[in-house]
């Protein structure tokens, strides 16, 4: 299994840590890749557009392109954000910003709707549950079927700092999470995701796509002749 990490932060956290500790839970063979934000990407969108045309038209792809080879290539995604002002890091919200082009309303990428992922935040007091919803909303636009969500106040500033009875809890609710990303099964796209698919074939088909590029780039996938992603992926 190939996993891959997004890391909101370049610190490693409360959030890095749980994301670690998962990773130790998981009893299948695998490998991982990581990058941390904002140092393997620090840039923000510019709203120009050009990678409506082509994703090698962003100003930024040199930097960008090894993040979604990796993407590409991995069964399981881990994103970990801090929560800062009960949201999302601004690196993490810059990813997001910056990979608008795989939305399913745009370019989505086939590989997308075969995957699993895990979005994890932490947050001294309050906002984790709200931190995590953006990355959530995200991946589910991109396509992603299986998304699991582990949003956690720890009351504590750095993970050296949590009660050992709280880090008992993280730790027994980790493990259960890990057991079930051992399970080698591709997921399966539902219904909400099928639909939302559907929608966006019939916006191109009737050209209010945002680019004629964005019509092409369906056609040449087979997408607005029957085919799905999730059948031919």
């Amino acid at each position: 299994m190939k996993i891959v990490l997004i890391h909101g932060q370049d610190h490693k956290g409360s959030t890095w840590h749980i994301a670690d500790e998962l990773l130790k839970s998981i009893t299948v063979p695998y490998e991982t890749e990581a990058f941390f934000l904002p140092k393997d990407l620090n840039h923000f969108c510019t709203g120009c557009y050009a990678c409506l045309k082509s994703r090698a038209c962003c100003p930024f792809w040199k930097d960008k392109e090894q993040i979604d080879r990796a993407l590409k290539a991995a069964d399981l995604l881990i994103f970990t954000t801090p929560t800062y002002c009960m949201m999302p890091s601004a690196p993490m919200k810059a990813l997001i910003d910056l990979f608008f082009t795989n939305w399913m309303s745009h370019k989505p990428r086939k590989e997308m709707f075969s995957k699993r992922a895990v979005v994890i935040s932490t947050a001294a007091g309050a906002g984790a549950n709200r931190a995590v919803k953006p990355i959530v909303n995200t991946l589910s636009n991109w396509g992603v079927p299986k998304i699991y969500k582990y949003a956690l106040a720890v009351r504590a500033t750095g993970w050296a700092t949590i009660p050992e009875k709280k880090k008992a809890s993280i730790l027994k609710r980790v493990k259960t999470l890990g057991k079930k990303l051992s399970v080698e099964n591709r997921p399966r796209v539902g219904i909400k995701t099928r639909l939302r698919f559907r929608l966006f074939a019939g916006m191109q088909k009737a050209n209010w796509g945002a680019s004629p590029e964005e019509k092409r780039y369906w056609q040449e996938q087979g997408w607005l002749s029957g085919k799905k992603p999730w059948k031919n992926g």
